[in-house]
């Protein structure tokens, strides 16, 4: 390394993700967000991917943001271990009678990875506290959970976690029901969980399944006592077309977070069942969950999210998610490009896959000079739009995907 090289090493103060510090591209510096727009200063741009598909309501909605003041003036943040607040009591409330079944018990931590982390733990500890014996975790290949230990160990990207390549009792499938049946027949009693991303896998390629597959799976669950997590960091308020994928088939634990809070500040929840909450209801204080994120249940979190889940409900969230999907579909019917491989859309995503990742190389700065803000990976080149887009803005972000393989 000569001496310009390492002067620059060491004044790069953030360290950025995903990203090889070295060569990495300048970030947009981004100076003001309201609505679904980004601004620089030099640009306006609409941000197509929701800031990692958390920015369901879009920037500087003024209610989110005068309730966290609100709370800010009382207090910011007490712990949730021998204190509690209003709320986080009235969040976990309004959560559990939101979500559907028995999914009633709500532990909250700080971000998607952690609240994947304690469905793992709760799991494994399901069985432990009823003396069974089970070790092994059942998923699917190309599966993203988080960048945490346990969460890279049971999903399988190679684009992210290539550097962490070991898998200890995890069997991988494709979301086959001949592959599913066959795990379940040859491992099923040694099983403690099988975790999914339900519908929409997301980081693995935004690839999509059916729902045959989920209903299969909770039956041969339930046939050989093995919890069902479903993952949905990402899929949760709407963003496949259901306001949740457990609507349609309700698992035992259910992770949540990104638009939990609206995007407005990180935090996440993990959801038990009545089932598995009773097996850590004892007078043995070993049958305890002992896990405790410090930030947990935040009160300025817990506020932006009540207010988040409010105006969901409120402003017919899913009737908006129903149209962006309609009209999505509209002005991409019948688009081609020898190029692409597929085009996906469902509810709140649109997918383009590319045939060759090296065909996306320079559409970031290109979608820059079109006032969108995009961020495709490996071959995957995807909106999220914020919900509250209108009909002018959704045709922008499309028209500038459209433009890039046009003169490809």
């Amino acid at each position: 390394m000569n001496e310009q090289e390492f002067e620059k090493m060491k004044n790069q103060r953030i360290w950025y993700p995903y990203a090889q510090m070295k060569h990495m591209k300048t970030p947009y510096h981004i100076v003001d967000a309201n609505g679904v727009y980004l601004y620089t200063d030099d640009n306006k741009m609409i941000d197509s991917i929701s800031s990692w598909w958390c920015m369901i309501h879009g920037y500087k909605n003024p209610e989110i943001t005068d309730a966290i003041k609100a709370q800010a003036e009382k207090f910011s943040h007490v712990m949730l271990c021998n204190l509690s607040h209003d709320g986080a009591v009235e969040f976990a409330e309004k959560l559990a009678d939101f979500l559907p079944g028995t999914l009633n018990h709500v532990f909250f931590s700080d971000s998607g990875s952690v609240s994947v982390e304690v469905a793992l733990k709760m799991a494994m500890q399901y069985y432990i506290n009823k003396k069974q014996r089970r070790e092994k975790v059942l998923s699917l290949k190309n599966s993203y959970h988080g960048d945490t230990f346990k969460t890279m160990e049971v999903g399988d990207s190679s684009e992210y976690h290539f550097a962490f390549k070991q898998k200890t009792n995890v069997d991988h499938i494709n979301t086959n029901i001949e592959e599913l049946e066959d795990a379940f027949k040859n491992h099923g009693e040694e099983y403690y969980c099988m975790i999914v991303e339900p519908l929409l896998q997301g980081a693995g390629g935004m690839k999509m399944y059916d729902i045959s597959f989920l209903k299969r799976a909770r039956e041969l669950c339930d046939e050989y006592g093995v919890l069902l997590i479903f993952d949905e960091v990402a899929t949760g308020f709407g963003r496949t077309g259901n306001r949740f994928v457990s609507d349609l088939v309700l698992p035992d634990i259910v992770c949540l977070g990104k638009a939990l809070t609206g995007g407005y500040i990180g935090h996440a929840a993990t959801v038990a069942s009545d089932k598995v909450y009773e097996a850590f209801y004892s007078d043995e204080s070993g049958k305890a969950l002992m896990h405790g994120p410090t930030f947990m249940g935040n009160a300025l979190a817990m506020t932006a999210g009540i207010k988040s889940l409010e105006i969901f409900k409120r402003e017919n969230y899913m009737k908006k998610i129903s149209h962006i999907e309609e009209f999505s579909k509209k002005l991409l019917s019948g688009y081609k490009n020898p190029k692409i491989k597929e085009i996906r859309i469902m509810g709140g995503c649109i997918a383009v896959e590319a045939n060759n990742p090296a065909d996306l190389t320079g559409y970031q700065d290109f979608a820059y000079k079109n006032g969108v803000f995009a961020r495709p990976f490996s071959n995957i080149m995807y909106a999220m739009v914020p919900y509250i887009i209108t009909d002018t803005e959704l045709t922008q972000v499309i028209e500038t995907m459209k433009a890039w393989w046009n003169k490809q």
